[in-house]
């Protein structure tokens, strides 16, 4: 049986491996928990849902979505895993953290076909390996790869929201309402007229950030930016980005609010609550004073601050093909945020497909051929595209997805069809064996 080593439990290196044991190969899972931590690390377990938000949307009609249905449908583990430990949060795919991370380990451990090693790799392992140690890659792995390539890392900077608990938010001055009215009413709102807001922007704007070496706002990747660096960038930036009281209507004033932060349940219990779109590398002091300015959070309880990263990830498009491999040695590949896919659905993705694609090599057979039409081929197309000159980490987004030959005015009947049209092709390749 060959063997194939995975470095690092994440979701793209748990989903890899997962993907290969399927497939009759015997994986050796290398991850340095509970040895040795990343900054943001707190849990022994595996698949770690570090930023605590959810999987982010869950209709066909967002990329996403797509991205998720087409996982599904090829077996992926991360998928299947997360359907089983699912909280309600409107169109989106939450789950309970700690006990989809449960799941995930339990899953792999159990795998017959996979050993787990707790130790660091600190050199790139002759292939066929797959490294998936992520964004926050230990010094000595960063190191290696920097020297495996030749050449140094890029970097971005990410950012995690506070977490606040249930029973500590004032619900008279809050209330459970999902914008538009969709789904279930999953989210808390917090409501703030103008004066209030006004007086909540001064204070964000002006607050005290934690040290961050190197740390400048055109580092920070727009798709995580800071709440304070959002609010830097104009008077009503917050109120049409996290703070945007669209949909909403205060039962207290039957109106829509001046603004509104949004809370999301953290767990099965909701008992913790995640304030939307928070991430931020505030002081702990500072987020607790600015953050309790908000009405409804003036009491509240804060059993975790928001925490800022550095995170490091490779010139794909110059190193890497289509399937997360090294253009020079195809048995070496890599997956995961590492590469430029930006969000956990989107590393789970990497995982899989630079896992199938290891797979077919090592058979002697030809990698299944992900077209631009997918959400998964888009991904690994993006991120190995060498026409790309500013390389920068990406979700998964329709602009990516090669367009319909018909026009299409609205955009949600567009995204859906261009949805339809790419899992018809995902069932024609599940039935022809990938």
């Amino acid at each position: 049986m060959t063997e194939v080593k995975v470095i690092g439990a994440g979701l793209a290196g748990c989903e890899a491996a997962w993907q290969l044991a399927q497939r009759g190969f015997a994986v050796s899972l290398y991850e340095m928990k509970p040895i040795k931590r990343s900054p943001a690390h707190h849990a022994d377990t595996f698949a770690e849902l570090v930023c605590s938000n959810s999987l982010r949307g869950d209709r066909l009609e967002n990329a996403v979505g797509l991205l998720k249905e087409e996982l599904r449908r090829c077996g992926s583990l991360i998928l299947s895993c997360a359907e089983a430990t699912r909280v309600e949060a409107g169109g989106c795919l939450a789950v309970d953290r700690q006990g989809f991370s449960d799941f995930v380990t339990e899953k792999i451990k159990n795998h017959p076909n996979i050993t787990v090693f707790s130790e660091e790799i600190t050199e790139v392992p002759v292939g066929p390996v797959i490294i998936a140690t992520g964004p926050l890659t230990s010094d000595g792995m960063s190191e290696a790869i920097g020297k495996y390539f030749g050449e140094s890392y890029l970097h971005f900077f990410d950012a995690a929201a506070p977490l606040v608990t249930a029973d500590s938010i004032d619900m008279e001055k809050a209330w459970w309402q999902s914008r538009y009215d969709r789904g279930t009413p999953d989210y808390i709102n917090c409501a703030m007229n103008k004066e209030e807001y006004d007086a909540f922007l001064a204070a964000l704007i002006s607050a005290e950030e934690a040290e961050v070496h190197g740390f400048e706002d055109k580092n920070v990747f727009e798709g995580c930016m800071p709440v304070e660096v959002i609010g830097r960038r104009g008077y009503d930036t917050l109120r049409f980005g996290p703070l945007k009281p669209v949909g909403l209507i205060d039962p207290a004033t039957g109106k829509e609010p001046y603004a509104v932060v949004q809370l999301r349940q953290d767990n099965a219990a909701k008992s913790v609550f995640n304030l939307v779109g928070f991430q931020t590398h505030l002081k702990f002091g500072e987020q607790k004073r600015v953050f309790s300015m908000i009405p409804a959070l003036k009491n509240a309880e804060f059993v975790r601050y928001g925490v800022m990263h550095q995170n490091t990830f490779l010139q794909s498009p110059r190193l890497l093909d289509r399937y997360y491999a090294d253009r020079r040695d195809p048995r070496v590949a890599f997956a995961g945020q590492m590469t430029g896919v930006e969000g956990y659905v989107e590393s789970t993705a990497s995982g899989y497909l630079a896992a199938v694609a290891m797979a077919a090599r090592l058979k002697g057979e030809t990698p299944p051929d992900f077209p631009k039409e997918t959400a998964i081929g888009a991904l690994g197309l993006y991120i190995s595209d060498s026409r790309v000159e500013d390389f920068q980490p990406m979700n998964i987004n329709f602009s990516l997805i090669s367009p319909l030959e018909k026009r299409i005015h609205k955009k949600a009947e567009k995204n859906l069809a261009l949805a339809n049209r790419s899992l018809e092709i995902i069932d024609r390749m599940i039935a022809e064996g990938i």
